[in-house]
């Protein structure tokens, strides 16, 4: 089943165009990565899914109800930890959670929870003395609260330091072996490709992809990094490598040559270097990260 559903969407704020003809289908159970720059169309995606926003044009369904006319039947079946959401400081994170227990009409216990995001200890404490990445976590648990079919996480490890991250992960594994669908923004991009079966990248309110991080690696051409020791850098090997079609970036660094290239430039790259009479004494490969793949795909989309 789809558990989100966008078709033909489009949004303007006056004069903005905010999102252009958005089709985007996300499939129960999978986290999915929603990914792009400042600016480019996310929150006003999230808000319209949660009825926050209405589109200018298209439609929004949330497993099959239609997000702005069914709204109640949409929201009680989401959990939603949004970006810069700031506790209640004068209600402790027990208290909280027992709102969003009573305001949702479930059955939970809030110290299960709040031992689930890590911060059972603060459970009588008032939101007041929480840091950050407490306060991060407290939101994370209201969102898990009732067990939704699906989360919505905006910038989910805002403030947490490495071990909360970490633990944000596997909550997002856990939920997924449950069967939730998560919905998943944010700029580490190294959290995202540690967590999500598919992404999609949003530049300036138009889809430029959606796929696999793999499949965004082949769709490129299966950029990788390619460093090779040689015996010694001969004058003019640098441009020669850079000349090399498929060839997008050369650095060099003593006898260590540091290429960016499609997969398949590799062996024209080894065969250039040697062409110069060098030896290469040992060279390894690295694969394109999340972050060298966004890249790539945002500065492709014209202005």
């Amino acid at each position: 089943m789809t558990a989100i559903e966008l078709n033909g969407v489009s949004k303007r704020f006056g004069n903005v165009v905010a999102l252009r003809n958005l089709n985007l289908r996300i499939e129960e159970g999978e986290v999915f990565g929603f990914l792009g720059p400042n600016g480019a169309g996310k929150s006003t995606t999230i808000d319209m899914i949660l009825d926050y926003v209405r589109p200018t044009e298209g439609t929004v369904t949330v497993f099959g109800h239609d997000a702005q006319r069914e709204t109640r039947s949409v929201h009680e079946r989401i959990g939603v930890l949004p970006d810069a959401y700031h506790a209640y400081d004068h209600l402790t994170a027990r208290q909280h959670l027992e709102f969003v227990i009573e305001t949702r009409g479930v059955d939970d216990d809030p110290m299960r929870v709040l031992q689930r995001v890590g911060i059972p200890e603060a459970a009588d404490r008032r939101a007041e003395g929480f840091s950050k990445g407490m306060t991060q976590r407290l939101v994370l648990g209201m969102a898990l609260v009732g067990d939704p079919d699906l989360l919505i996480l905006d910038e989910p490890t805002t403030g947490l330091d490495p071990n909360g991250a970490l633990a944000m992960r596997e909550i997002i594994r856990e939920e997924r072996d449950r069967g939730t669908t998560v919905f998943f923004s944010s700029h580490i991009l190294e959290q995202v490709e540690a967590v999500c079966d598919r992404v999609a990248i949003l530049d300036e309110g138009k889809l430029v992809a959606v796929d696999s991080i793999d499949g965004l690696r082949r769709a490129v051409g299966g950029g990788v990094s390619l460093t090779v020791e040689v015996s010694r850098l001969p004058e003019g090997t640098i441009e020669r490598v850079r000349s090399v079609e498929g060839v997008e970036n050369v650095t060099a660094e003593g006898t260590t040559l540091v290429v960016g290239c499609r997969n398949q430039a590799k062996k024209r790259v080894l065969d250039t270097i040697e062409s110069t009479g060098v030896t290469v004494e040992d060279f390894e490969t690295e694969e394109a990260s999340l972050e060298d793949l966004f890249t790539t795909y945002t500065a492709e989309v014209p202005a």
